[in-house]
């Protein structure tokens, strides 16, 4: 593939009409390169999260392109869309979305099930994601038997699973203390650095947005700022 493993070009949110119209995106271009690690910041209602929702297929943009390695997302229907989430992107939220009352190795395998791996296959999948966070030894605890800090480390594990091309990463570090979100970042980074994942992330954190190595900042539904990020950190 040729060009952006991403790409938006004038996506436009709108939500309501009238007096009542929100323009939660209002014009957005942005272009993300395989391998790179984007961190995504802006104040509350400034459109992040919404694009974020559109990168991921969790929303669909009131006007514009949205072109994933070169196939133009608004073509797809809604079970390709699904095809897209479940075999090219893996995500990673604040508040982990694991299920408490199974194990770790059993969280990260639930994708896989969707996917309809067999049994044996998608075990051994799953153990390696959970190896490749640290976390050998931790697979039949469950959510309630880890630290914040090692549940993240589960979520990751259960998006790795799927072999995606795009983390997508929501304020991965807001519920866990300063060490722990470092920890966290320095996995991302790696990640990223030795397996050429790609990244995007949304943060509110500037020293969580040091760990990249690229910044785009919104604000009012549009990018008023994108600019590489000095030296990588971890």
């Amino acid at each position: 593939m040729t060009g952006p493993l991403i790409e938006l070009k004038g996506i436009t949110r709108h939500y309501g009409s009238g007096e009542a119209l929100v323009r939660a995106l209002d014009g957005v271009d942005l272009a993300i390169g395989k391998g790179e690690f984007v961190a995504i910041m802006g104040p509350s209602g400034s459109g992040k999260s919404t694009a974020m929702n559109i990168i991921g297929c969790l929303d669909r943009p009131t006007g514009g392109s949205y072109r994933f390695n070169g196939v133009e997302v608004g073509t797809l229907d809604q079970d390709q869309r699904a095809i897209l989430r479940r075999h090219f992107l893996g995500f990673v939220f604040q508040g982990f979305n694991l299920l408490p009352r199974t194990t770790a190795l059993e969280n990260v395998e639930l994708p896989l099930i969707y996917k309809g791996q067999p049994r044996a296959e998608r075990r051994a999948r799953a153990m390696d994601a959970l190896a490749r966070v640290g976390l050998q030894g931790r697979e039949h605890h469950s959510p309630a038997e880890l630290s914040g800090g090692q549940q993240q480390r589960v979520a990751i594990a259960r998006a790795l699973a799927s072999e995606p091309m795009v983390i997508l990463a929501d304020e991965p570090t807001g519920n866990l203390d300063t060490k722990r979100s470092v920890e966290i970042m320095e996995l991302l980074v790696r990640l990223n650095r030795d397996a050429g994942l790609t990244i995007v992330m949304v943060t509110h954190e500037e020293d969580m947005a040091a760990f990249a190595s690229r910044l785009v900042v919104f604000t009012d539904g549009r990018v008023v700022r994108d600019e590489a990020v000095g030296e990588r950190v971890g």
